[in-house]
């Protein structure tokens, strides 16, 4: 009996060993799982927008020892105390002023709008994991780059914002209102996951802020989310073809007018055609006679109450 009890005990603590590893695998296997394995975003969820870092003097990207890019958050928005954020499937305008543009920030602003170096920024496809975001901006994460020229892995996906301006000795003409444009990943594929995106100024030589250095600037973002990778058609033309507007409009411009016709018709012209026959036909027996042509030129005609015969002069003898 005892032999029995205590191989019972040992068939229980092999499994609860068992269970032990198991747990103690899984738990180790946890850290490994990068954005791709996680959860996507919930409607409203805020992501974080950080941009590479670049010097001032030749606007090159800035590396650490072992080539990998580094990338600082986007500057302090005035509106929320905090950088530029984007909210997952929320259409808005968003309102980032910088309270004060610095003597680099302000070269950089040069470097942006002459095209020297592109504003390059990136978003995370999808919440980040906590050991990621414990992390300073400014360190280099050598789980989220790859390669030495920092090619964005699954964990990012790239947000370049295209700054449109004019430069001048004193100072700059910023674009300052721009269009902000998403793509998520289908639903029905990876929902919560952004695929693409990327920003420009609009109508920046009509639109835009004049900035020097110790100025505020005021970034307008128009903001857009696409629940794929394929943009809905809008374009319609500036005309010279034939849409269903028009063909609607020249047909009701053609019924109008048929009715306007019918119309005058019937309530014009056909009662004083009428009228002039009936005229004509009662004249026929009151006076008019039937000309018959003689050797003068002149007719004679019989009267409704005799012959009249034509004369010389031009006078009739009844």
């Amino acid at each position: 009996m005892s032999r029995t009890i205590y191989s019972l005990w040992l068939a229980v603590l092999a499994v609860y060993s068992f269970w032990i590893s198991l747990a103690h695998a899984v738990s180790g296997q946890e850290p490994l799982k990068g954005a791709t394995e996680g959860r996507g975003y919930n409607l409203g969820e805020p992501i974080p927008v950080s941009c590479l870092n670049r010097t001032v003097e030749t606007g090159e990207h800035i590396t650490d020892a072992s080539g990998q890019l580094q990338y600082v958050p986007f500057p302090t928005c005035n509106e929320t105390g905090r950088p530029l954020e984007l909210f997952f499937g929320v259409e808005q305008s968003l309102n980032c002023t910088l309270d004060f543009i610095s003597d680099p920030f302000f070269h950089l602003l040069e470097f942006y709008i002459h095209n020297d170096a592109p504003l390059s920024c990136r978003i995370p496809s999808k919440p980040l994991p906590p050991s990621v975001l414990e992390k300073d901006f400014r360190e280099v994460d050598e789980t989220t780059q790859e390669g030495a020229l920092g090619s964005q892995s699954s964990l990012y996906t790239p947000l370049v914002v295209a700054l449109s301006g004019t430069l001048q000795l004193s100072h700059l003409h910023v674009g300052n209102d721009l269009n902000l444009l998403v793509h998520a990943k289908p639903k029905s594929e990876d929902p919560g996951t952004i695929d693409a995106a990327t920003a420009y100024s609009i109508a920046s030589h009509t639109r835009n802020a004049r900035v020097t250095i110790g100025d505020s600037l005021s970034l307008h973002f128009s903001v857009r989310w696409y629940p794929s990778t394929t943009l809905p058609p809008g374009w319609s033309g500036y005309g010279g073809h034939l849409y269903k507007s028009t063909f609607l409009y020249c047909l009701l411009s053609a019924g109008a007018s048929a009715a306007i016709c019918v119309a005058y018709f019937r309530g014009v012209e056909l009662p004083r055609r009428l009228k002039r026959y009936a005229g004509d036909r009662m004249g026929v027996g009151r006076g008019g006679g039937y000309g018959l042509p003689v050797a003068n030129g002149r007719g004679n005609g019989y009267g409704g109450y005799g012959y009249g015969i034509g004369t010389g002069n031009g006078k009739r003898i009844d």
